[in-house]
């Protein structure tokens, strides 16, 4: 069973990966992605949980046939490189015609290696049950050593192909897209993982045609990145699923929400009394408490407000050659922590009096003025320019210093 674990670990997560996504691959069966995605996942956890040493015995036993999981394991393993292709030209996109013609080939071809393995086993000879080792004691056994090749070889484009598309698709996609960049990139490191493994076969193989025993790369050092890649490959394209869901997006905002909250929770009116949370609450609910104690603080900070410093954040922005846009986010962060320092500062000092710079309107103090209001931006860029503006922490010290 130890020998087993390696293999059967990685396949109950990507079955839990699989029960977890059931609802959203069943709303969504009727989109080729979703049932490539399907496809993928069940590939997967067959390979693995069929690969294993004592399944690869039980199901000896259970057929009559010593190494009937041999074309079994490797005919699964060659779906699997074949659903991998299948995923990639869905999730590509283009022209539905040429993505339709371009699938029905790669079913073609890898069905085609499929039945290749099985009519190659049938001929051939292998009375010898090999659990472990069967690619390096069976390299020299006519019909029995092109099986194994052929399984090899597909599973060396697939991979091959595989990794370097999602290479190139993760310099091509644009930062902001976050779960896509990090699924592409677990896939790719899948890749990575599953062209060791092959290179180990290959090597394995290679050494005994040329009278070498090698076979430690085979059995020892291929079984781990097998199992490895396969789970990074099935997890990389389950991420953009679960980043493009509601509660990932809820999740995103409410951890992007956190520096504004942080600096903001303690300044809200003390009238002001938000429902409790438990430990079980949604994520949603979550989101809604954080932007309502966001709102809470902003209002309560709204006198503390200077124009002035909003202003010159603005022209330090549009100077650095920011958008308009993005300008107005940072001069609200700027005139948002200037507020909070200059209000941290005045309760620190028992001071409730502040001015700011004499340029025009700025000669007036603060509690006589009208307070400015934000410009209406969403909250979560706000937060990213409040944490990360230099702008911003410039205002900042300078209202602590004022």
């Amino acid at each position: 069973m130890k020998s087993g674990l390696i293999l059967y670990v990685p396949g109950a997560l990507l079955i839990l990966i699989l029960l977890v996504k059931a609802p959203t691959l069943h709303r969504r069966w009727d989109q080729p992605p979703m049932r490539a995605v399907c496809a993928l996942l069940v590939m997967g956890c067959l390979v693995l949980f069929l690969a294993a040493p004592p399944t690869i015995a039980a199901v000896n036993r259970f057929t009559g046939v010593a190494n009937f999981s041999a074309p079994l394991v490797f005919g699964l393993i060659t779906a699997f490189s074949g659903s991998c292709v299948v995923l990639v030209l869905q999730w590509g996109g283009g022209p539905p015609a040429v993505v339709r013609r371009a699938t029905r080939l790669t079913v073609a071809v890898y069905g085609g290696v499929a039945v290749a393995i099985i009519v190659l086993f049938a001929i051939g000879e292998a009375p010898v049950e090999r659990l472990r080792d069967l690619d390096t004691y069976y390299a020299d056994t006519p019909w029995i050593r092109e099986m194994i090749v052929c399984y090899l070889l597909a599973h060396t484009v697939g991979s091959s192909a595989l990794t370097v598309l999602t290479g190139r698709w993760l310099r091509r996609t644009h930062p902001s897209l976050r779960p896509l960049r990090t699924g592409l990139a677990l896939i790719m490191t899948g890749g990575l993982l599953d062209l060791g493994y092959l290179v180990a076969k290959w090597t394995a193989l290679g050494a005994r045609w040329s009278g070498r025993d090698w076979d430690g790369l085979s059995t020892d050092a291929a079984p781990p990145l097998a199992a490895g890649a396969a789970l990074m490959v099935a997890t990389g394209f389950i991420v953009p699923l679960v980043g493009g869901s509601a509660t990932w997006r809820d999740f995103s905002e409410y951890r992007g929400l956190h520096p504004l909250w942080k600096a903001l929770r303690g300044f809200a009116a003390s009238s002001v009394r938000t429902v409790p949370l438990t430990w079980w609450s949604p994520v949603g609910i979550r989101l809604i408490h954080r932007e309502s104690v966001i709102d809470d603080g902003i209002l309560a900070l709204a006198r503390w407000f200077d124009p002035c410093v909003r202003r010159a954040a603005y022209e330090a922005a549009r100077e650095q050659g920011m958008s308009e846009d993005r300008a107005e986010v940072v001069a609200d962060a700027a005139m948002l922590a200037a507020a909070c320092g200059r209000r941290t500062a005045a309760a620190t000092t028992a001071t409730a009096t502040a001015t700011a710079t004499a340029t025009d309107d700025c000669s007036v103090p603060l509690r006589d003025r009208e307070p400015p209001r934000l410009s209406g931006r969403p909250l979560t860029a706000l937060a990213r320019e409040f944490r990360g503006s230099p702008i911003v922490a410039a205002a900042r010290a300078a209202a602590v210093r004022a």
